[in-house]
């Protein structure tokens, strides 16, 4: 007999959304039985059940409508018409599954679980962990925002609990990373039992087939001796179509692609690919002085399988913290990409023809929507990789200088007192310093000499343990000057998350960014979209550009920051407004290593950059424990004789980093210079 009956939404996959399916809810055989419609339920024809037995129920505080049932390894998403209907459903629930779970009936496990299946929990506790950190993100600003005293108290009240709770799971996914890592070891020495658990690609198929196929065995099934008993109750929960229900196909249909074509680029990395626009360096240098095979040749290494490095990545858990700061944490050598953060930052540069562009343009609003179109072609950049990797943390007063050359620059008069002495005045220079330790920041400075376009910034990165993710916060901002118009865009930057760092690292951008330019009143937001765990895609900005005093948008932009971006007018207009996929990328031009200085970021870390490429590890890492031991033993010195560090070309102002002899000073010095 039926205790409860009626319609809910069912989620299904990308592909098909929700859809609509008519629920019964049995309290006494525990089960959650879905017909596709209540025609169907009356001719007993059924789609799908869910066994309560040991159950979960779950809600979203962001959605009041939505709530989810995880058992018997799988989650099942539901939709209810409003907050009321889902509320009366999951009373029903949960008494069933009270009634049930107390029953102390017999679990027989057939099978034991492969760790593809453990490694597939993970992610998906990673996910909703990530999830359940926005919403406690959202009630700290809502408790910001309360007027009202007592109000705010209560919401406070509900953050520590919650607070409490995120603590727990991250503490608890910890301890699930480090077990599975201690499980596999057996694994890694050839013990033929321990075999069976793993499949030869089960740390690199998360979101693959779900069929069980070769030596993995498939989900445990779990029987219920008594309520069985020939009275037709399933052994499992189920549904008609289990190959598509619990997995998101836009997922599956990804990791079926090849190598090259997976979306696993690090934030921000130099892009020196076949089809890259090729330009003529200035004449006072051949292109063979800018040739440094250590960085030009074509890079599609990976980082292979971390199972050979399992031990190392389990020691490496094992000794931080939720939450911890990583840059206090001294990473493996091998999951260094062959360059200093330093130069990542100048892809920002990668396609410096968008950027001059501005000053071209004749009215602020054109000049905004420029601002826009180069700050999100900005992120792409970068070579196909297998494997996020990570760049090396800067030495304190280390610099990187580089230059690019325009098709249409016909000047080869170097520009002597420029940051990149050696860069004509029809190139875009970029010179970046690392002018703080602790905490990490970096500052960096471009300009166009002829163009009077400059950009000056500044980016403290924090880094975050989150259990499966790793979280960088991008704290800054970089303003683009545009002298003659007396014009100054002030941006933020996004934030950046390493995903699945345990198996095959990718990177995404999230959060919210603003683009602002006070003189004129125009301004900009572009949002960078994490992906939900089901439905929606990877790397989704929306971007919206006002005019002064504006709330309602003039151009929208949608699109993936990594491929095709349009933009929609209010006026009715249609454009594509960024395609990734076809921008001419420019080559960066950096003098040779044995012209740097001692400090410039290629020769500083040149031996440690050298036997990576070869495959040293251990020489690398030598050279790498080498160049920080140098800089703690001069800070201690430094420290021991009273002394402050001094910067080389860039000075603190408030809270801000500038650059010491920007364009604007040198073309209009004051008196007192």
């Amino acid at each position: 007999m039926a205790t409860m009956e009626g319609p809910l939404s069912k989620w299904t996959n990308v592909m098909k959304g929700w859809q609509y399916r008519w629920f019964v809810l049995d309290e006494n055989s525990g089960l959650l039985s879905y017909y596709t419609s209540k025609e169907k339920m009356m001719r007993g024809s059924r789609r799908g059940c869910v066994r309560l037995k040991g159950a979960i129920i779950g809600i979203d505080d962001e959605d009041d409508s939505t709530f989810t049932i995880t058992v018997d390894q799988k989650t099942f998403h539901f939709q209810a018409r409003d907050a009321d209907e889902r509320e009366q459903w999951i009373a029903s629930l949960e008494n069933t599954v009270y009634r049930h779970s107390q029953a102390g009936k017999k679990l027989e496990v057939r099978h034991a679980p492969s760790l593809e299946d453990f490694d597939h929990k993970l992610m998906e506790t990673d996910t909703y962990l990530q999830m359940l950190i926005d919403q406690v993100q959202a009630l700290e600003t809502r408790i910001e925002d309360c007027p009202d005293e007592a109000e705010r108290e209560k919401y406070s009240v509900i953050k520590v609990t919650a607070d409490g709770l995120v603590e727990a799971i991250k503490h608890t996914i910890v301890m699930l990373q480090i077990t599975k890592e201690s499980l596999k070891e057996p694994i890694l020495n050839g013990s033929p039992h321990d075999q069976l658990l793993l499949t030869n690609d089960a740390n690199f198929s998360h979101f693959g087939d779900i069929k069980r196929q070769g030596t993995t065995l498939g989900p445990p099934i779990v029987t219920d001796t008594t309520l069985n008993g020939g009275t037709g109750i399933p052994d499992v929960s189920y549904s008609s179509s289990e190959d598509e229900e619990f997995y998101d196909a836009e997922e599956q249909k990804s990791s079926q692609k090849t190598t090259p074509e997976r979306e696993l680029a690090t934030l921000m990395v130099e892009g020196d690919e076949n089809g890259e626009t090729q330009v003529s360096p200035p004449v006072i240098a051949s292109k063979d002085d800018y040739y440094d095979e250590l960085y030009d040749d074509l890079d599609k290494e990976d980082l292979g399988s971390l199972e050979q490095h399992g031990s190392i990545i389990a020691h490496l858990l094992s000794q931080v913290r939720i939450g911890m700061d990583l840059t206090k944490v001294v990473l493996p050598t091998f999951i260094l990409e062959r360059r200093s953060l330093l130069e990542m930052y100048a892809d920002f540069f990668a396609h410096p023809d968008l950027f001059v562009k501005v000053v071209d343009l004749e009215t602020p609003r054109e000049r905004i929507v420029q601002v826009v179109r180069w700050y999100l072609s900005a992120f792409h950049a970068g070579r196909n990789s297998d494997i996020a990797k990570k760049p090396y943390n800067p030495i304190l007063g280390e610099t990187f200088k580089c230059f690019w050359n325009l098709p249409d620059g016909k000047s080869t008069e170097a520009v002597e007192d420029g940051p990149v002495p050696w860069a004509t005045k029809d190139s875009i220079a970029f010179i970046a310093e690392q002018v703080s330790h602790h905490p990490p920041i970096s500052a960096f400075y471009a300009e166009h000499h002829s163009k009077r376009i400059s950009l000056d910034g500044y980016i403290w990165t924090k880094s975050k343990f989150l259990g499966l993710s790793i979280g960088v916060h991008m704290i800054g901002q970089a303003v683009v000057s545009v002298l003659d118009h007396d014009e100054e865009y002030t941006l933020t930057f996004p934030n950046g998350y390493g995903r699945s760092i345990l198996t095959v690292p990718w990177v995404e951008l999230g959060g919210k960014v603003q683009i602002a330019c006070a003189k004129t009143g125009y301004s900009a937001t572009v949002e960078f979209h994490t992906k939900p765990f089901y439905g929606g895609k990877k790397h989704r900005i929306t971007s919206k550009v006002f005019e002064p005093n504006e709330k309602v948008p003039f151009l929208t932009v949608e699109g993936e920051w990594n491929g095709v971006m349009y933009g929609k007018y209010a006026s009715g207009q249609n454009e594509t407004f960024v395609d990734t996929k076809t921008l001419p990328k420019f080559k960066k031009m950096v003098r040779p290593t044995d012209q740097q200085e001692e400090y410039e970021s290629r020769r500083l870390w040149r031996d440690v950059t050298y036997n990576l490429k070869h495959k040293n590890v251990e020489k690398a890492t030598e050279g790498k424990q080498f160049l920080e031991q140098r800089q703690r033993d001069e800070a201690k010195d430094r420290k021991e004789k009273g002394e402050r560090w001094e910067t080389k070309c860039f000075h603190e102002v408030g809270e801000h980093w500038v650059y010491d002899r920007p364009l604007l000073k040198r073309n209009n010095p004051s008196p007192s210079v």
